[in-house]
């Protein structure tokens, strides 16, 4: 029994630092804005169960893979911030060869999931794979860091509504806008943090580039568009006007969230960037609820 009990508990251990090592948790940001784009396509699109599984997947896997290849390509820049000193790899939880398995492994299942959804997800599937790794790159090459992260994840809604069926339409564009700003926005805010660190050992960002006060204000005016561009959804997919109300909701969260933080006050970004894990779950409900409830 009490090797069994330490067998258990040597692989429950093994199983959190996975988790924490790709902030599986963080999964919401994206996950919600894929099934809403989903949503949309299912209005005239056949509706399978299956779709929803895989969706889910790929969603969760490539999430997976590009935060493990993230922090695989920043250990050794992680181990030199005191505010990530702690991570997995810099403290020696993981090793580098297990982080690249992992992202291996995701990437892989990705691509399976991507193939049981349709042919154009396979095909498209290797692009979607570079597009969200080219951001763990960009801060060594540009200042428009957050931006490449902001596109990464905009692949969410368009991927969701191919998954889903989806064909033309400004639907899965707006909802790729929006994502994109909105997550753009908030990666801004938690960028500030590092703003001296990364100036000392070259590295690119948009605090880096226009100074932390500019820095705020663009993200809130990032935040402002990506708001206004949920609107115009509204209006131009028809919905029903329930949807505004969750749209006004986010508005009020970004609104919050966007107050916690200032160029001579970040002690609030933590709890700033937390806030955004409401804000997918808030739009997807509003969307589902407007749509098939209402």
């Amino acid at each position: 029994m009490a090797r069994c009990g330490a067998f258990l508990t040597a692989h429950v251990r093994k199983l959190t630092t996975y988790l924490s090592f790709v902030r599986f948790s963080h999964s919401v940001f994206a996950l919600p804005f894929a099934l809403t784009g989903a949503l949309l396509a299912w209005r005239v699109a056949p509706f399978a169960w299956s779709q929803v599984l895989w969706i889910v997947v790929c969603m969760v896997s490539a999430r997976s893979a590009a935060m493990g290849f993230n922090r695989l390509v920043d250990a050794r820049i992680d181990a030199l911030n005191p505010r990530t000193s702690m991570r997995e790899l810099p403290r020696g939880a993981m090793s580098a060869r297990e982080a690249a398995l992992f992202v291996i492994v995701s990437s892989l299942v990705f691509v399976y999931g991507a193939a049981r959804l349709s042919a154009l997800c396979l095909w498209l599937s290797p692009v979607a794979l570079v597009m969200v790794f080219w951001y763990s790159l960009a801060k060594r090459y540009t200042a428009y860091t957050q931006l490449f992260l902001g596109l990464a994840m905009a692949v969410a809604p368009v991927g969701g509504w191919i998954a889903a069926g989806g064909r033309g339409g400004p639907a899965p564009w707006l909802l790729g806008l929006a994502i994109g700003l909105w997550v753009g926005g908030f990666d801004v805010l938690y960028a500030c943090q590092d703003v001296d660190f990364d100036r000392r050992h070259g590295l690119h960002s948009i605090p880096t580039r226009f100074g932390v006060a500019r820095a705020i204000l663009l993200s809130r005016l990032m935040h402002a568009i990506a708001v206004a561009a949920m609107a115009v959804l509204w209006r131009a997919s028809s919905l029903p006007p329930l949807y505004l109300a969750g749209v006004v909701v986010v508005a009020v969260l970004l609104v919050y969230e966007q107050s916690l933080v200032s160029a001579d006050d970040l002690s609030q970004v933590k709890k700033a960037f937390d806030l955004n894990g409401y804000v997918g779950i808030i739009y997807f409900l509003a969307t589902a609820i407007s749509l098939y409830v209402e």
